[in-house]
């Protein structure tokens, strides 16, 4: 979380960086799932939201229904996207990452087109979880939807954390994510657990979509936007430990405040490129590098 100063109101920053750890976590869901990076993830978040916004603007639904429906799109595209694009050609080029990859890229664009021809192609208002104004302690000021943001962030880490390590289905990602062949030797069942890491992944990143529009408002072609920013959170990163996105979250989302605030908009990108550059280029597994189990 970080702070700054504007006047005597002091305005917390901590949205964008649970946003990007969200992001950044579904990832990290499917590479140790199915072994890859999924670049629909950001249209994922954009579907959701959109839906969710245009049930309300459009049919008068109330919030909470609009919100789930949105969700439940997202989690269908996401199974959707594992059952008729990655499996059938992993089937056809068995151990080979390129195809896959340049066919979720297709999805992303897809899934964008496809939410903009569906809900429209103008920016759509956030739909609000919670009413009420921004809570005010002294000259502090928080909006109640950036704290709902924060405490979902942990509940989702937490629960993504206790999942991972007592629940069966959890144990198996992590197994399949050690080690793909052996498990698969063990006789675990890795194409279900494929799916439910392409689900999982999806309502995770629905989840932040929905969370984040709010206040940013959700547009159709936003999906790539989405999808960089998360990719980027998770090499800062790495996938040694699942709490790893939320750190750099932060951290990243930190960075490119202050940047904001002291070297003025603009700055925001070169700050990004720069990051990038040095982690792709110096640190390319990330902050918490990911050991090997043997």
């Amino acid at each position: 979380i970080s702070a700054c100063l504007v006047g005597s109101e002091m305005c917390i920053r901590d949205r964008v960086g649970c946003f990007y750890a969200l992001i950044a976590v579904a990832y990290l869901i499917i590479l140790q799932g199915a072994g890859f990076f999924n670049f629909a993830i950001g249209p994922y978040a954009i579907v959701a939201a959109m839906g969710a916004s245009w049930a309300v603007t459009s049919f008068g639904w109330a919030p909470l229904p609009a919100i789930l429906s949105g969700l439940a799109t997202a989690v269908v595209l996401g199974v959707l996207t594992e059952l008729l694009v990655v499996r059938p050609i992993d089937a056809r080029a068995p151990g080979q990452e390129l195809p896959a990859l340049v066919a979720v890229v297709a999805v992303l664009f897809a899934l964008e087109q496809g939410a903009g021809s569906l809900y429209g192609r103008l920016p759509l208002p956030g739909v609000s979880w919670i009413e009420g104004e921004s809570v005010s302690v002294g000259t502090l000021h928080v909006d109640r939807e950036a704290i709902l943001l924060v405490i979902v962030t942990l509940a989702v880490f937490a629960a993504l954390m206790l999942w991972t390590r007592y629940a069966r289905y959890g144990q198996m990602l992590r197994a399949i994510g050690d080690n793909k062949q052996a498990a698969a030797m063990l006789g675990l069942p890795v194409n279900r657990i494929r799916l439910v890491a392409f689900g999982l992944a999806a309502l995770v990143a629905g989840l932040g979509g929905s969370l984040w529009a709010f206040k940013a408002g959700v547009r159709f072609d936003a999906g790539l936007d989405y999808a960089l920013d998360g990719f980027l959170t998770l090499v800062i990163a790495g996938t040694g430990v699942l709490w790893a996105p939320l750190v750099a979250g932060l951290l990243f989302a930190g960075i490119q405040q202050l940047s904001i605030f002291y070297l003025g908009g603009p700055a925001i990108h070169y700050v990004t490129l720069i990051l990038a550059v040095v982690f792709f280029a110096w640190r390319p597994g990330g902050i918490f590098v990911r050991r090997a189990r043997v």
